[in-house]
């Protein structure tokens, strides 16, 4: 015989326990813990249910794949980051922090669907209806097959599909969105599981892609149960910086693609646009070289692109020098200062040390170190790199500059870009890397640099 006993269980995320809490131990709730008694043991036996038809599994070399076939959104973008479109049935998640532009963004897609004579459904639960017409007035998005509806009841948007057959279906955003199954408030652990769950189910039954938009915490992850993650078959990240235009959005999980591929935007008065070629975002402008800068190539994803670092050294009477640093790791900036002290016999402890990138880009691979390097030594001396030149590699402790990953690929993009001098781990130490950026003929700033050369 099955015997009752007291438990207790969370309201919000369905998570169990023997003795009474004030707070979940799933959500981190408070207040939210209630005695729901439960049946211990085993109460019945669960009987095999009968398969018939197309339910019986068949061997994998007999399933088509015509219908997994992706289809282009329109934005090139956006396929290169999904593995080449959107899959019929697939859940895509794309979430961002606020204002960076992930509506935008969407509705694009929209638009573009729709114009291809795709009927689309777009389902605001933040945004009236008419606001969502005024910024597509503003982004050229207006199409007649591109239906919109705001609401935030799970029942009524099941409803507005059957009303509406949409070809694709997107929902911003999943956090307020509820269901009556399910108790709790909108955003909660499980009113987000039963709405994803549900949409996830329409989408596989109908073979309909679902576009889902989802809000993030105070420290970058995705908000509410890490099981949505799981349940959804593509996780996008669109992110960027608030003092520049340009936005990338990656993959964090594709089950039909890579997850390495990078798109890049730039956010304008009339919507967002596509930057397929962002070789000069990060460049300066300088018809002639100039002292403190230097050109490296790096890896977003799979796609190369050119940086540029700029640094400044200037004298300074403060006890401690300061070491300001912009798009770069301060703590590699601080190793590569004692690197080229130590193996370059450059002096720098009396040296305040500025570096940034152009751009608002942020470095965080090894391969930046000896461009960071060349741009210090190049503005130590007051000599230019020139034009002509690109430098990536790594820099160990022992001044050996080390192989840059990818390298064939990052030599290609120099090239292509009419960089015809690269500087990497062939020149062996910093020491020889940085004769070779500044050349022969210099005339240093400083006389100690005549007894590092």
């Amino acid at each position: 015989m099955a015997k009752s006993v007291s438990s207790f269980r969370c309201s919000e995320c369905g998570w169990t326990t023997l003795k009474w809490a004030g707070r979940c131990g799933e959500c981190q709730q408070w207040g939210t813990v209630v005695d729901a008694g439960q049946t211990a043991g085993i109460t019945r036996k669960l009987k095999a249910i009968t398969l018939v038809g197309d339910g019986i599994a068949r061997p994998i070399t007999h399933v088509e794949t015509d219908a997994a076939a992706h289809w282009p959104t329109g934005i090139n973008e956006f396929d290169r980051v999904l593995g080449g479109g959107i899959v019929p049935g697939s859940v895509i998640l794309l979430s961002g922090e606020p204002g960076v532009g992930k509506s935008t963004l969407l509705l694009e897609v929209a638009s573009k669907a729709a114009a291809a004579k795709s009927r689309v459904l777009y389902v605001s639960a933040e945004e009236s209806v008419s606001q969502v017409r005024l910024r597509a007035e503003r982004t050229n998005a207006l199409e007649p097959e591109l239906y919109i509806a705001a609401e935030t009841d799970l029942g009524v948007i099941l409803g507005q599909i059957d009303a509406v057959k949409p070809d694709l279906i997107i929902i911003d955003s999943v956090q307020t969105v509820s269901s009556a199954l399910s108790d709790g408030s909108p955003g909660m652990p499980s009113q987000v599981r039963e709405v994803a769950s549900t949409l996830i189910r329409v989408a596989k039954d109908r073979g309909l892609p679902v576009l889902l938009v989802g809000h993030v915490t105070k420290d970058g992850s995705i908000a509410g149960p890490r099981v949505l993650e799981h349940l959804v078959d593509v996780v996008c990240q669109f992110e960027g910086d608030r003092q520049t235009s340009l936005r990338f959005i990656r993959a964090l999980k594709n089950r039909f693609g890579p997850t390495d591929e990078v798109g890049c935007f730039e956010m304008t008065g009339d919507g967002i646009a596509e930057v397929p070629d962002p070789s000069g975002l990060f460049l300066s402008r300088a018809t002639e070289p100039v002292d403190g800068t230097c050109v490296t190539v790096a890896l977003e994803g799979r796609r190369a692109m050119p940086v540029e670092v700029q640094a400044l050294v200037t004298d300074t009477q403060a006890p401690n020098p300061r070491r300001v640093t912009s798009g770069v790791d301060s703590a590699r900036v601080a190793m590569l200062l004692a690197v080229l002290q130590e193996r370059a016999g450059m002096n720098l402890s009396t040296k305040d040390v500025y570096v940034s990138t152009v751009g608002g880009i942020r470095l965080s691979e090894p391969a930046a170190d000896l461009a960071i390097a060349l741009a210090i030594a190049s503005a130590f001396t007051g000599l230019a790199v020139a034009h002509n030149v690109v430098a990536f590699g790594e820099i160990s402790l022992a001044g050996e500059v080390r192989g840059a990953l990818m390298s064939k690929q990052r030599v290609n993009e120099a090239v292509r870009l009419g960089f015809t001098t690269q500087i990497d781990a062939a020149c062996g130490s910093i020491h020889a890397a940085v004769a070779l950026a500044l050349g022969t003929t210099r005339k240093p700033r400083d006389a100690e640099l005549d007894r590092a050369f």
